[in-house]
């Protein structure tokens, strides 16, 4: 099977509607996709409603977390997979979530509008939608304005790090948003804990230490991770128990991406099953 693990839609910050993900996973030729938008489940119906009987689709969500590090805090994101998306810790930490974001996105326009840069929030949420607003929201209002050619070069340029126009925001902590979703039923697996400020944190200690508070399993195969990276990873994975994932982190064309880049063993989508609680299945799925 040809199995991706982390795929956004308009729900967040990807491109393809929830529908549109879908048709382009079995397009790819993917035997299984996740869609995984952060902090909100949005998009699940549509994508269930959508899904062809030749595809498996398994639900998720990529969460805002963070774990302190030296003085400050840092930005880390883990995957939930077949967690309950009516549990209420699930359902209020969601609601917190989406309202960070709508601050820290509107403080961030509010700066740029104050350097003269012509975007407005307004376009902002127009752009964003129903779904929480994101920083590529925001790279997209710098596209149409011809602040930038392409949402990867606006977070090159203007969106990322702490910078003049940053602005933060409160995520879980990390070991919380891990029981959380073990208590909803679900497996949680750290998000490209190589790519961006992730390393930092990330240390072989603290992924131990996140092991025995419950964590499932580490994204090893992802395009942010060199071959260096990703043979650490899996020498910790072995090291503490983990799973191994692998996936593109498609966001349509927010990201020159493809769909079915990387890709997960189907042992490891039978163990990730196997680890929740049964209250929620993959779409399609057959045991």
């Amino acid at each position: 099977m040809r199995i991706d693990l982390h795929a956004h839609s308009t729900a967040s910050d990807g491109t393809d509607t929830p529908a549109g993900l879908i048709a382009a996973a079995a397009a790819a030729g993917l035997d299984a996709v996740a869609i995984t938008d952060h902090d909100n489940t949005g998009g699940w119906a549509e994508a269930a409603a959508a899904r062809p009987s030749s595809l498996v689709v398994v639900p998720g969500a990529e969460f805002s977390t963070q774990l302190p590090w030296q003085g400050r805090t840092v930005s880390v994101h883990l995957l939930g997979y077949l967690f309950d998306p009516t549990d209420p810790a699930v359902l209020e930490e969601q609601a917190r979530l989406r309202d960070e974001r709508l601050r820290r996105g509107i403080g961030i326009v509010e700066k740029m509008m104050a350097a003269g840069i012509p975007i407005t929030v307004e376009q902002v949420l127009e752009i964003a939608g129903d779904a929480p607003v994101g920083r590529p929201h925001i790279g997209r209002a710098l596209v149409a304005a011809g602040v930038v050619t392409s949402v990867d070069e606006a977070f090159a340029s203007l969106l990322s790090g702490p910078g003049g126009f940053y602005v933060p925001k409160a995520d879980t902590p990390l070991p919380a948003a891990i029981g959380m979703i073990r208590s909803a039923g679900g497996v949680p697996v750290l998000a490209h804990p190589r790519g961006r400020g992730e390393s930092r944190v990330l240390t072989p200690e603290m992924i131990g230490v996140l092991a025995g508070a419950g964590l499932g399993g580490l994204e090893v195969d992802h395009p942010d991770h060199a071959p260096a990276q990703r043979a650490e990873l899996r020498e910790l994975a072995e090291r503490f128990g983990l799973l191994t994932t692998g996936s593109s982190d498609y966001h349509g064309t927010n990201k020159v991406l493809r769909l079915g880049q990387e890709t997960t063993t189907e042992e490891t989508l039978r163990a990730i099953v196997g680890m929740s609680s049964g209250r929620v299945v993959p779409w399609g799925w057959s045991a």
